[in-house]
């Protein structure tokens, strides 16, 4: 069995899409997932499963919520490895360690193109800053994610991918319930 985390992209925000976790876990439960945890009413979800492919596994989580709750939730997927990973390459910790609200992660379906990637550094948002490694974009707002232009809707609109953010300490606390 291998274990992953799923994260869900706007749920239970200002009363849109509502989810509630105990429901998710039994509805997750029917495509043959063990071990189901929710972390806090954001959409974060750890499960075991044998299969091995994250994006089929987002398109099945995504499409039980379609079915059960008749609304589009994106979905991403990986590894508690990868999000160790995420964690632990993170190019602001040395300067931001202390500073895990205004330190987030926007995590990315997918690798977004150089294009793409030249039209989002054309925007500025205040001392705000961003660095993307990979698939997932770490960013810092020294006055808050409320005041940033940095937000998932930007990002897609600027990348052409889907996104959803998090911040530095949920990052961590998937990681550490992903290991226990």
């Amino acid at each position: 069995m291998r274990k992953y985390i799923a994260i869900l992209r706007g749920i239970n925000v200002s009363g849109q899409k509502k989810i509630k976790m105990a429901e998710l876990k039994s509805y997750l439960a029917e495509l043959a997932f063990v071990n189901i945890q929710t972390y806090i009413q954001s959409g974060n979800v750890l499960f075991d499963t044998e299969a091995t492919d994250a994006r089929v596994l987002a398109g099945q989580v995504s499409g039980k919520i379609k079915e059960k709750y008749g609304f589009e939730v994106p979905v991403i997927v990986k590894t508690v490895a990868e999000f160790e990973k995420v964690a632990n390459h993170n190019p602001f910790n040395e300067t931001w360690a202390n500073d895990d609200r205004k330190l987030l992660v926007t995590f990315l379906d997918e690798i977004p193109t150089k294009e793409n990637l030249d039209k989002l550094k054309l925007v500025k948002s205040g001392e705000d800053e961003f660095q993307l490694i990979g698939k997932n974009i770490y960013l810092h707002c020294p006055n808050g994610y409320g005041t940033t232009k940095f937000s998932n809707n930007l990002f897609e609109n600027k990348l052409k991918v889907t996104a959803t953010t998090r911040n530095w300490r949920t990052v961590n606390k998937l990681v550490e319930l992903g290991k226990s």
